[in-house]
């Protein structure tokens, strides 16, 4: 009841939720801007980072993500409310309190998400420093501060959307998202931008 009234409070406010997608790397958040932008929704992007293999159907990014960790001006993002921003989850901390966000949070096997990230430098000549072993428990570690996170922090709410569920069922997943965002999206066309033949690397 008081995180209900707090958020009640909070769009009383600061207005209209900005609407975040978020997640690890590799965990479906390209897709699941693809999916906003067919139900209706407006996308902060700036085109910098283009389609790729690893990415085909777009990355949806804007470079004034990378700078949230820092001491900048970031009363951009106000003018980002009702409007859908791609934010890793390693940045969702530094998201100032000025402004409520719904977050559509993107869940994925992490081991998939390993396979996905390797395939990826490994195609750009790259490589980790870190073991998997390493990696795996810092994305679990990281994960449950997340989950702290959403709770504590009465600016945002979020919704966890699994990679696996969308592909399974698209549908469902637009009609769960589009009742937590509460906008009138085209469900219909948000099941239709989801492409199965993407799922390349599948956990064991």
């Amino acid at each position: 009841m008081l995180r209900s009234a707090q958020h009640l409070y909070r769009r009383l406010r600061y207005g209209e939720p900005i609407i975040v997608v978020s997640g690890l790397p590799r965990s479906g958040t390209s897709m699941a801007m693809k999916m906003l932008e067919a139900g209706g929704m407006a996308t902060v992007s700036d085109g910098v980072r283009t389609a790729d293999v690893d990415n085909p159907k777009g990355y949806f990014e804007d470079e004034r993500v990378k700078d949230l960790h820092q001491d900048v001006d970031k009363s951009w993002l106000r003018d980002s409310r009702g409007k859908v921003v791609k934010i890793i989850s390693f940045l969702l901390a530094h998201l100032p309190e000025d402004n409520n966000y719904r977050v559509v949070f993107m869940r994925r096997h992490l081991d998939e998400v390993l396979a996905s990230q390797t395939k990826m430098l490994e195609r750009r000549g790259e490589s980790s420093e870190t073991s998997d072993e390493k990696m795996l428990e810092l994305w679990e570690n990281h994960l449950w501060r997340m989950n702290w996170l959403v709770q504590k922090r009465p600016h945002i709410e979020a919704l966890d959307v699994h990679y696996t569920a969308v592909l399974e069922d698209p549908r469902r997943e637009a009609e769960r998202m589009r009742a937590f965002l509460g906008h009138p999206l085209d469900v219909d066309k948000m099941a239709g931008v989801v492409d199965k033949s993407l799922y390349r690397n599948r956990a064991e």
